[in-house]
């Protein structure tokens, strides 16, 4: 599906769906380096897609996550050792530190797509959100697509060390 998969791809990883963006973006790295892919269009493409489901993320978080919050705090907040003290200290730390915290939040697998839910319903300014999670969502996808450029201008190396690479891969 070309760059309309990859956007595809990534607006999927970066909305609530667990889809890892490694799928997407290493296989559209190694493809760039054999010039089957623009690797400039890849990474439009891939930020575009992770701006646009965090965006979903961001406007459920902003208009159905307070009351959702707070209802589950009233009706099972003993229950779950949820007070709603801690919502306002979750919401004074995102008041003071929500922008970095979008944007650091970016590389951590499995919560990524997470930390647009806090910011939507904090009320970040929604351009600010999205500069800061478009930084993020840009050097991960950066990343990625280095990693499949190398594999694929260097396929008969990585070959080679397949098994370090791996652990390399693994550890990163």
């Amino acid at each position: 599906m070309g760059y309309t998969g990859i956007y595809i791809m990534m607006l999927i990883e970066s909305s609530f769906v667990p889809f890892p963006s490694e799928v997407a973006m290493i296989p559209a790295g190694y493809l760039s380096a054999l010039w089957d892919m623009n690797i400039v269009y890849v990474f439009i493409a891939g930020t575009l897609g992770a701006l646009s489901g965090a965006s979903i993320n961001y406007f459920w978080g902003k208009y159905l996550g307070k009351p959702v919050v707070e209802r589950l705090i009233h009706k099972y907040g003993k229950y779950i050792l949820l007070q709603e003290s801690h919502y306002k200290k979750a919401e004074t730390y995102f008041e003071s530190h929500g922008s970095i915290t979008t944007l650091l939040w970016r590389f951590i697998p499995a919560v990524r797509q997470l930390i647009s839910i806090p910011a939507g319903v904090f009320q970040m300014h929604y351009g600010k959100f999205l500069l800061y999670t478009g930084i993020g969502a840009g050097i991960w996808n950066a990343i990625l697509l280095g990693i499949g450029y190398f594999a694929g201008k260097n396929d008969t190396l990585v070959k080679e060390l397949l098994s370090e690479v791996f652990l390399i891969l693994l550890v990163v």
